[in-house]
């Protein structure tokens, strides 16, 4: 059983004494300053958007501390889940040709797709409740060493269990994104390599019995890594039977037996069951689909981890081919070997920054994919009378009403409850809160929504001054089955136009963690729930208490010294991450008419519905290609 987690160091030896950069304090003082504007202030979102993003110094990818789900950008939402009203809105005399509620890439697209089909002109307003536009594609902005150095808060990259379809790969190319082209010339995918860097796993005292941390995973043999390792011999040898083995664990069953059964069981199951491993084995491998899944091997399929790539099934001699009951992502991947891959160094935000660039030219300098990562954005240009598209952030939408011949769109911002009119509507935003803003969808279609439940996740960046210990330990990133965050990475090297990755240990970096907080033993979505809890009512002082320490531990070997070596601290929380997917554990099969997202999606009056969530698929070009169907929705109805 694994022990309780309690501090192994005083809180100076970690340096949570040290003043780090914390610049959120913007956010909130600027909040407060607004909740004084008076009637001025009104006529200001018609004539020129909000005080708050026109206020100087306004520029969100800098801040550090809680970011994704940030403090302002989630309260007036619950508060209209939990059954409070917003106040009586007053009318801005605002009318467009639609208005997106979300600005995310979804939103995005949309916006352009809308302005491809009825021209330049028509008027456009996106409305999002975070301080920044992008949704999950966030951007994580530091200036170290007197160089610029950028991570994704959200979004990693451009990649999908199948290849683009027709709609995102266009527009990816209207864009200028030419991913194999750009992927040959920016990503030095083995630079790390070329170090003698290597995937390395860290064994905690509370779950393994001593710290050790090992390197040259599916490098070395599996018996030279663990050699050194906290676990049994019984354990190291049930490993080695996992990843180098070829025993047939399910004797007598044909290929499609075996695959029907796997996908009835999950992978802990297969490998206490069926493999018959020494427990410590169960919880060396229980956080592996925490990236992808965002749930422990507890509650994945088996079938669904050996579509994935995952060790235990040589000697099962399995097919090529999926079946039915596979999720999206292994589906996908298992049969088509995914997309073409490009990582950008903010992730796909810059996907989202050539968007609104797409959409309002001077709010990003510059022309091409070269100048966009190293581009500053100019928030006071985003929202502007007399534009054609304006995107207006820090607004909670409350209400999507359709009223006569359009629809009548209530939003909360800076303390003030504010309604505009349009001809369209496309929500974007996360399909569970659509009932909330829709009350007079049909009670099926709400049911549908609800039960869209997405995955909570944690993408940190903390900014180092260098990573010598990295290199003196021999690792570029560390599995950690027993930690806070269950991995960590050093920021890949890609260098696009005048961005210049970090090329030497000696030179400051960023580092990836990733926390998943679910709970075993749940089902998928009720692991979910109570993650989303967790990340609602966990404070940035726990997160940073529990970063330095696991670095500490992890890294000290190498010399690492959390006090001295960590520059700052941004943790971008996603209370609703990931978009769903089919789980065949949990989930009925279902044929497509009647799956809830697609339920779910169907049109309302003037109103469309978008999102990655109603693709069903946690991937950029699903949210491309569902932004595409709702403004074909709309414009055909």
């Amino acid at each position: 059983m694994k022990e309780e987690r309690t501090p192994q160091s005083p809180d100076r030896d970690l340096g949570e004494h040290k003043q780090i950069p914390r610049r959120d304090f913007l956010q909130g003082a600027l909040v407060a300053a607004a909740t004084t504007l008076t009637g001025p202030l009104l006529k200001a979102y018609a004539a020129g958007g909000s005080e708050l993003q026109n206020a100087a110094g306004y520029y969100p990818p800098a801040l550090t501390g809680l970011r994704g789900s940030h403090p302002g950008s989630f309260e007036e939402a619950h508060a209209l889940r939990d059954g409070r009203q917003p106040g009586t809105p007053a009318d801005t005399g605002e009318s467009y040709d639609l208005v997106v509620v979300g600005g995310g890439i979804s939103g995005l697209s949309a916006a352009h797709f809308f302005r491809a089909r009825t021209g330049a002109a028509s008027r456009i307003l996106l409305l999002d409740n975070h301080d920044d536009f992008g949704g999950h594609a966030k951007r994580n902005e530091f200036q170290l060493g007197g160089r610029l150095h950028l991570l994704n808060g959200g979004t990693l990259e451009i990649d999908s269990p199948r290849p683009y379809g027709p709609v995102p790969k266009a527009l990816l190319a209207e864009l200028g994104i030419d991913v194999q082209a750009l992927s040959r010339k920016v990503e030095r995918l083995k630079f790390y390599d070329g170090l003698g860097l290597r995937h390395g796993v860290f064994f905690d005292r509370e779950t393994f019995g001593a710290d050790k941390l090992v390197s040259g995973y599916r490098e070395v043999p599996i018996g030279t890594l663990l050699a050194d390792s906290p676990l049994s011999p019984r354990a190291r040898d049930d490993v080695r039977r996992i990843e180098e083995g070829s025993v047939d664990f399910m004797p007598g069953l044909t290929s499609d037996e075996k695959k029907l059964q796997l996908s009835k069981i999950s992978y802990s199951n297969y490998l206490r069951d069926y493999v018959k491993v020494d427990p410590a084995v169960i919880a060396f491998y229980q956080t592996w689909t925490h990236g992808e899944w965002g749930v422990g091997i507890d509650a994945v399929s088996a079938l669904d981890c050996w579509g994935f790539g995952m060790a235990g099934f040589k000697g099962l001699q399995l097919a090529p081919g999926i079946i039915a009951r596979m999720g999206y992502t292994p589906g996908g991947y298992a049969a088509t070997g995914g997309s073409e891959t490009l990582h950008f160094p903010d992730g796909n935000a810059t996907i989202a920054r050539l968007l609104v660039r797409k959409l309002i030219p001077d709010a990003i300098p510059g022309s091409k994919v070269d100048d966009i990562v190293t581009a500053r954005a100019r928030y006071d240009r985003l929202d502007r009378a007399g534009s054609p598209v304006r995107i207006r952030l820090n607004s909670t939408v409350v209400r999507a009403v359709n009223s006569g011949e359009g629809v009548a769109v209530t939003y909360v911002s800076e303390g003030r409850t504010i309604t505009v009119r349009a001809r369209n509507c496309v929500m974007a935003c996360w399909n569970m809160m659509i009932p909330y803003l829709c009350p007079e969808l049909p009670d099926a279609q709400k049911r549908a929504l609800h039960s869209l439940v997405k995955t909570p996740l944690v993408y940190t960046s903390v900014a180092l001054r260098n990573w010598q210990a990295f290199a003196k330990l021999g690792v570029s990133n560390v599995s950690a089955p027993g930690g806070y965050h269950s991995s960590l990475r050093l920021n890949p090297k890609v260098d696009i136009g005048q961005y210049r990755s970090s090329a030497d240990p000696s030179e400051p970096i960023l580092l990836h963690m990733t926390r998943t907080p679910c709970q075993p033993g749940l089902t998928e979505h009720e692991q979910h729930k109570v993650g989303r809890a967790e990340l609602l009512n966990t404070p940035f002082s726990t997160f940073e208490r529990n970063i330095r320490e696991q670095l500490a531990r992890t890294l000290g070997a190498g010399g690492f010294d959390p006090a001295r070596d960590i520059e700052a601290i941004t943790v971008n929380r996603w209370p609703h991450g990931y978009a769903p997917e089919y789980n065949p554990l949990f989930d009925p099969e279902l044929p497509e008419a009647e799956q809830p997202n697609v339920i779910g999606r169907a049109p309302f009056g003037r109103v469309a519905i978008a999102n990655s969530d109603s693709g069903r698929a946690a991937y950029t070009d699903s949210a491309i290609d569902q932004a595409s169907r709702a403004v074909n929705e709309i414009l055909s109805g």
